[in-house]
């Protein structure tokens, strides 16, 4: 007896997902999960807020980022359809991208996964390599349970972790260097 062959999932079935669920299709396979619980929404908010003065506005900070909280992806050929916490494109990659489109297909420049128990595997796995498959400059997994910050760099064919940082340390993180983050601000209400 053949098993029934599995169909690929579509940008269809993400449409199509009730809304009150996050869908991605990963490697052809529907994925679909609660929105995050508060505490991952709020070290994702925070984030972003302390990113968006300096880098995207350019107020204390370089700018010349465009900086979007759960941008929707379509990277590959398949495409694989992923929807990350935060992302970041230096402007001039994403000018040609318009305003109203509903995804793009430009790979970010940096990418922020706030880790939940129930998307941290597939975070670390599946995406992580997908990101490394689209030469995404740099990811951040931010973990709000034990208040951590791991940083990563592109290196080619693989990852290179590059800080680890935890609790209320004030850092320097590439790309967004230029300024430094006071973490303990991720994990307040």
């Amino acid at each position: 007896m053949t098993a029934p062959a599995h169909r690929r999932a579509t940008y269809e079935d993400v449409l199509q997902a009730p809304p009150h669920l996050v869908a991605e299709v990963i490697y052809g396979v529907l994925h679909t999960h609660p929105r995050p619980a508060l505490r991952h929404a709020n070290a994702s908010s925070h984030l972003g807020g302390l990113l968006f003065g300096p880098f995207r506005m350019g107020t204390g900070g370089p700018g010349g980022w465009v900086i979007y909280d759960e941008p929707e992806l379509h990277l590959g050929s398949e495409p694989d359809i992923l929807a990350p916490d935060l992302a970041s494109w230096r402007r001039e990659r994403f000018a040609d991208v318009p305003k109203d489109a509903a995804w793009t297909s430009v790979p970010p420049d940096w990418v922020c996964e706030v880790l939940s128990p129930s998307t941290e595997a597939v975070d670390r796995a599946e995406k992580m390599e997908i990101y490394l498959r689209e030469r995404v400059g740099h990811v951040w997994l931010v973990d709000p349970v034990v208040r951590m910050l791991e940083v990563y760099r592109h290196g080619g064919s693989v990852w290179h972790r590059v800080a680890v940082h935890r609790d209320d340390a004030r850092v320097r993180v590439e790309p967004f260097d230029a300024v430094e983050l006071a973490l303990g601000l991720l994990w307040e209400r």
